[in-house]
């Protein structure tokens, strides 16, 4: 499978996320990384799971809950896209997941477990893909979508949020 993404499989505003993913097999990468952020998470204190940096910005636990709902909402575009669906796919409003989840209820033990179930799922899907369905386009959030830019884009933004996880919320540099 090749690696490289062309112009037109993504949406600009993914490439810093992008930009963050190794070169490499995707599927190599997404399994090292979700044990690289249960990792970062065995560290983190009662006191700081509910910790927001700032006004208005989540707390700990929702930024995991986060990266688990974007993953399934991601993945499920790369589904309808790798079975040849061309159907516009819409897009999400990440405020209001979050809002909705309630992720205050969830012990942090539950929401690392739902990022490990999330990632097994996905890495099933992607295992059983056919050669030709990586390169496939579709339409997600009025843009174009290859399923090898969505995998890519499930790690460059797990990526990120461990970046800010460390930065914002853990003290780390």
């Amino acid at each position: 499978m090749n690696n490289r993404l062309e112009a037109g499989e993504y949406p600009d505003y993914f490439a810093p996320y992008l930009a963050l993913v190794p070169e490499g097999d995707i599927q190599t990468i997404l399994r090292e990384q979700l044990e690289e952020t249960l990792a970062l998470l065995e560290a983190v204190t009662q006191e700081q799971e509910g910790y927001a940096y700032a006004p208005g910005k989540w707390t700990l636990k929702e930024v995991v809950l986060h990266i688990a709902d974007t993953e399934r909402i991601m993945a499920y575009r790369l589904l309808r896209i790798a079975r040849g669906d061309e159907t516009p796919l819409p897009g999400f409003e990440e405020e209001l997941f979050v809002r909705h989840a309630e992720a205050g209820r969830l012990t942090l033990s539950r929401l690392c477990e739902e990022l490990r179930i999330v990632r097994e799922a996905t890495l099933s899907l992607l295992g059983i893909l056919p050669a030709d369905a990586w390169a496939r386009i579709g339409t997600a959030s009025g843009h174009p979508h290859s399923v090898r830019a969505l995998a890519r884009i499930i790690a460059g933004h797990e990526r990120h949020h461990q970046a800010i996880l460390r930065t914002r919320y853990l003290g780390m540099s």
